[in-house]
């Protein structure tokens, strides 16, 4: 008999940032390592990852890193973890393992310990053990883990849906699936991104029928905005182009190594003849494929839009097509883009998140699964707590009983003792790393609310000279700004700030006498502060900088 607890470091009431942790007695094993995207209120915040403290504080007892496929949000924050534990073991499907190579090289990472599996093939961890099963998802070899232990198994089913055209590396494994379920599941974590969603998702998740009816309306040149780990879509996108006399140029360094290696080792299948180059960018009907790395949605096409992009410029005869529905966190910044686009006079489609969906489970989804499963207890994860509820509610239409349902949030832990819930509110410390441009260290909420403040008020620069033996005022004190006000209009708003600045100074100064500069510079700031606030109601950053000469 085992004590097993159960707890999410990220991916409750979010969408991404997933990371979920099993503890089996005193073996631990960790379920993806992801990343999100920031909110538009986050300044120059690139992405988010969940905290790791937990994984630092017991490495010794950790069995490894378990992913289940190569998207951002269940493998993003890889990077970041291996720069502080390169020893950690990260266990992969083949492909997934080829995306976190092509994310380490990137990254400049060169010191890793990544163990390829593969499906059906049990990996022992002493008394317990791990079965990968391969489902179906929009990128190929995803994995569905099973953690085997002495009390029942622990199911993370990762993102899936049910598509029996799914065919070779996208193809799920049902009958192993029901094999799990009647040997005995303790607890079934299964995602639930799309609970709100009538039905099953297939096949609403294929689009190949409106990509050709738009390659058929539109005779002259697309751009195609894609996500690059969504293979399915992109071979939906080569499958139409091959009908037609159009070729393809794809456009950025990591997406055509994607494609490349997809194309290598036969996760993608297109005709040579359809690849064209940069020469041909400019030719009539070609079709020109973007996408973003670890930036935020839409950053490539909103450079393309603005004209700063050295390849692609636009004409009015281009047709821009965003070929992923707008997800959580995204709505507004894909609204503002096709507004921008619409400026332009230019043709731009994006598909509709209503009848066009990603391939993550709807509800007939979600209770086929629990059918299968059939689990003692019911974890919904992955999504916005209002997805897990709804995820909760349709458990009790199989038969789940309520007290067998776990809704929780991120830190909060689930306990088994022999096989049976024991909810004793035990809580882990969690927190969010924010990550600004390459480098792995947190951004930290005061550099953040700095930001807001310059992005809201601006900021004030005052500058003064003083005589190193006398500390009479050699010059200055000057004010200079920058995002707060017009100079040219508030020139008296400077000029009086300069004489408040200057008579604080003159209030400490005392011949041959050290000066408490701190002192000096705290005053100005607060009586700077009050006047500015007084003439304009707003609170830029004041910045005093004293010299001796």
């Amino acid at each position: 008999m085992s004590k097993i607890k159960i707890f999410a470091l990220g991916g409750l009431n979010e969408d991404g940032k997933n990371m979920y942790v099993v503890k089996v007695d005193n073996d631990i094993f960790v379920f993806d390592a992801g990343l999100k995207y920031p909110k538009d209120h986050m300044l120059g915040i690139d992405y988010i990852i969940p905290s790791f403290d937990y994984l630092k504080k017991n490495i010794k007892n950790i069995k490894g890193i378990f992913i289940t496929h190569g998207h951002e949000s269940n493998m993003g924050a890889l990077s970041d973890i291996i720069v502080d534990l390169p020893d950690i073991s990260i266990y992969a499907s083949k492909f997934t393992c080829e995306i976190i190579k092509m994310q380490f090289a990137n990254d400049d990472i060169k010191n890793y310990n990544l163990i390829e599996i593969h499906e059906n093939k049990i990996l022992k961890f002493g008394d317990n053990s791990i079965l990968p099963i391969s489902v179906s998802h929009s990128i190929p070899e995803s994995m569905c883990f099973v953690l085997n232990t002495n009390d029942g198994s622990i199911v993370y089913t990762g993102d899936f849906i049910f598509d029996p055209g799914m065919q070779g590396s996208y193809k799920m494994d049902l009958g192993k699936l029901a094999e799990v379920g009647k040997n005995g599941v303790l607890c079934l974590m299964n995602e639930s991104l799309y609970a709100n969603h009538t039905g099953f998702t297939s096949p609403n998740h294929r689009v190949n029928h409106f990509i050709r009816e738009q390659l058929n309306n539109y005779s002259d040149r697309f751009i195609m905005s894609v996500l690059p780990a969504h293979i399915f879509r992109l071979q939906e996108i080569f499958d139409e182009v091959e009908s037609t006399n159009r070729k393809i140029v794809i456009v950025g360094k990591q997406l055509i190594n994607l494609i490349h290696m997809c194309l290598r080792n036969k996760y993608l299948k297109i005709n040579p003849l359809r690849l064209g180059n940069l020469s041909d960018i400019n030719d009539k009907g070609v079709v020109i494929l973007i996408s973003d790395g670890k930036e935020k949605p839409y950053a490539n096409i909103e450079r393309i839009i603005k004209g700063n992009d050295k390849i692609i410029k636009l004409r009015e005869t281009d047709t821009i097509f965003i070929t992923e529905p707008m997800y959580v966190g995204t709505e507004k910044r894909m609204v503002t883009i096709m507004d921008e686009i619409a400026k332009l006079n230019i043709n731009v489609i994006s598909l509709s998140s209503k009848k066009h969906l990603l391939e993550h489970p709807s509800r007939e989804d979600l209770m086929l699964m629990i059918n299968l499963m059939k689990p003692k207890y019911y974890f919904p994860v992955k999504g916005e707590y209002k997805e897990q509820y709804k995820n909760a509610f349709i458990a009790t239409k199989c038969g789940i009983p309520k007290e067998n349902i776990i809704l929780k949030q991120n830190g909060d832990v689930v306990t088994f003792v022999n096989g049976k819930m024991i909810d004793n509110y035990d809580k882990v410390d969690i927190d969010e790393i924010l990550i600004s441009g390459k480098s792995s260290d947190d951004i930290g909420e005061i550099v953040l609310k700095d930001r807001e403040m310059l992005a809201d008020s601006g900021i004030v620069i005052v500058s003064t000279t003083l005589d190193k033996e006398t500390k009479e005022i050699l010059s200055g004190p000057f004010t200079s700004t920058r995002g707060f006000i017009y100079v040219k209009d508030n020139m008296d708003i400077l000029k009086e700030s300069e004489v408040i600045s200057s008579q604080v100074i003159k209030n400490y100064l005392v011949a041959n006498e050290s000066l408490d500069y701190n002192a000096i510079r705290y005053e100005i700031r607060e009586k700077l502060g009050k006047y500015f606030y007084q003439e304009t109601e707003s609170r830029p950053i004041i910045i005093v900088i004293i010299q001796e000469v």
